[in-house]
């Protein structure tokens, strides 16, 4: 298993995979042991690549392969996160039903906090019913600047 460390607009990302695909990507709250990698080896170099031109700009989709660890009704929740396009949000509730139980939306919230591949699996583009910008791992702060980041500056919203 490779872990890597690289900057990003929104503070330092962790990067952890192998040939299986990457297993996590996260940003890094508090000061870590490990320096910004100077060398990024194959088994995660495709995703900062990716991650470096998403935020950019250049990419609104990741093509890596990914092999995010959870359990069966996580990796539902986080196969239909990929159907939610950049650029647009998406209510949990609306989520939920995607899924077919709206009675799980608590189950389906927390599964979305458990995302274990920050910004590739969008759980960023997930807000409240009443369009609110609400529970993100990362903070709150990092939600709407990737919001915005993927509207190009428009300052609207896109419900899909």
């Amino acid at each position: 298993m490779t872990t890597i460390i690289f900057e990003s607009p929104l503070g330092l990302v962790q990067v952890t995979g192998d040939e299986a695909g990457v297993s996590a990507i996260s940003c890094v709250n508090v000061s870590v042991d490990e320096p910004v990698s100077a060398f990024i080896p194959e088994p995660v170099s495709q995703a900062v690549q990716q991650l470096a031109d998403y935020f950019a700009g250049t990419r609104k989709t990741f093509d890596f392969l990914i092999n995010p660890a959870g359990t069966t009704f996580q990796q539902t929740v986080w196969k239909a996160l990929l159907n939610v396009p950049f650029g647009t949000t998406l209510s949990y509730l609306a989520l939920t039903r995607r899924i077919g139980d709206e009675k799980a939306i608590r189950a389906v919230a927390a599964a979305n906090g458990k995302n274990p591949l920050w910004i590739v699996v969008p759980c960023h583009r997930i807000i409240g019913s009443n369009g609110s910008l609400t529970g993100y791992a990362g903070g709150l702060w990092r939600k709407k600047w990737l919001l915005e980041h993927e509207r190009g500056g428009t300052g609207q919203l896109v419900l899909f």
